[in-house]
């Protein structure tokens, strides 16, 4: 039999999830254990939590030097993708195409 500590696991289901790197938990670690606001409630909690959004749209507009209003966060990629799709056929539909 192996041993344990000779198998090396590799994740490779990428498609249902990833997982997080270091980096990224340590960054987001406020708004899943102070600053989890529904961002659409009138509450403090819910301003805190859309004041994040909002700073964080402004910052990717400005990494994309693009305008706030042209970044769209989604739930996940089906919904981005629907939209991307959604997007390239209305702008072919436009066009005559």
């Amino acid at each position: 039999m192996f041993s344990s500590k000779l198998i090396r696991k590799v994740y490779m289901d990428y498609a249902a999830t990833t997982p997080v790197a270091t980096e990224v938990r340590k960054a987001m670690a406020p708004y899943l254990n102070q600053k989890f606001g529904n961002p659409s409630s009138i509450h403090s909690w819910g301003q805190e939590a859309m004041a994040a959004i909002e700073k964080s749209r402004q910052q990717t507009a400005d990494f994309l030097y693009c305008q706030p209003e042209e970044i769209i966060f989604t739930a996940g990629a089906t919904e981005a993708n629907n939209l991307a799709i959604f997007g390239v056929v209305k702008q072919a539909m436009a066009l005559g195409i």
